[in-house]
């Protein structure tokens, strides 16, 4: 499949101490009240999706790259990646740009946090779609020492390999290293590493933060888990690849009982079935910004 579309541009948000890269096809986007906005799954970015976009030309769609991902900011030195911050995040850019009407895509990670935005923020939000996505990440209360010593050694790990020369890089082995932890298929993961790397004299050097790779310190509980997803009130939809992970098939089988008038659809492919066939999803969430518009 080719990926390259040549209506789609680089749009940028300057935020207070930072900026947020994306990507959309509307000259205009941040000044429409009403938008799509895709948030995408840990350690991908805003092309994944690029796909997806062929077939929302209609609508004004931002998909961003989340912090430490693609091409925005990273956090200050200081800082660490945690997941109730790209919920500030989120709120922030909506903030910015006056957006009164939003409809949140959510892939994987991205879904979580769009769930979590939608739980506290419900009247910013007028749809949420999730793709291979529903629920949160949860951790038991009798391992809560033991996650906090994990996150802690973790940073140690991540923090003692930053000095380290990299080796040289090449695209295709960017690429190659993708496709060993996801079910993409090269095209896909190459439109997806392409945006996580930058050129240099040695070849190419990844732009995605290594503090990412960080183990969370924290776990929602179950009960605060079930508690964020009881608290989802807008139309919403949980689309679930036929070949997804596994641990979305056990979010559905727990979560959608809390989520009575949430529709779920399975759909053709594995965790990246947005790119894998962008068509039949596109047209899943054009039905429902349709019905939540009336």
């Amino acid at each position: 499949m080719d990926n390259s579309v040549t209506s789609i541009i680089e749009v940028n948000f300057e935020m207070d101490n930072s900026t947020l890269c994306g990507l959309t096809h509307s000259q205009n986007s941040s000044s429409s009240e009403e938008v799509i906005l895709c948030l995408h799954g840990w350690l991908d970015n805003a092309a994944s999706f690029i796909p997806l976009l062929n077939y929302l030309s209609s609508y004004n769609v931002i998909a961003i790259d989340l912090p430490g991902h693609g091409k925005s900011s990273h956090r200050s030195q200081d800082a660490h990646y945690h997941f109730i911050d790209w919920i500030y995040d989120v709120l922030s850019l909506i903030e910015l740009n006056q957006w009164s009407k939003v409809h949140l895509v959510g892939h994987s990670m991205g879904g979580m946090i769009s769930s979590a935005f939608t739980a506290a923020f419900p009247e910013k939000v007028r749809s949420l779609t999730l793709i291979d996505s529903i629920g949160f990440i949860y951790g038991k209360e009798k391992e809560t020492t033991e996650q906090l010593r994990k996150g802690m050694l973790s940073r140690l790990k991540v923090a003692s390999t930053s000095s380290k020369p990299r080796k040289k890089l090449t695209l295709d082995k960017a690429t190659k290293a993708r496709l060993l932890i996801s079910d993409l298929d090269y095209e896909n993961a190459k439109c997806i590493v392409t945006r996580n790397l930058v050129q240099n004299e040695d070849g190419y050097r990844w732009l995605s933060d290594k503090r990412l790779n960080s183990v969370s310190p924290y776990r929602y509980t179950l009960a605060q888990a079930e508690q964020l997803v009881s608290d989802i009130s807008v139309p919403t939809q949980v689309l679930y690849g036929s070949n997804g992970l596994e641990f979305v098939r056990d979010g559905v089988n727990h979560f959608s009982s809390m989520m009575p008038r949430a529709k779920l659809v399975e759909i053709e492919g594995g965790h990246h079935f947005h790119m894998e066939n962008p068509e039949a999803t596109a047209i899943l969430i054009k039905e429902l910004i349709s019905k939540s518009s009336v």
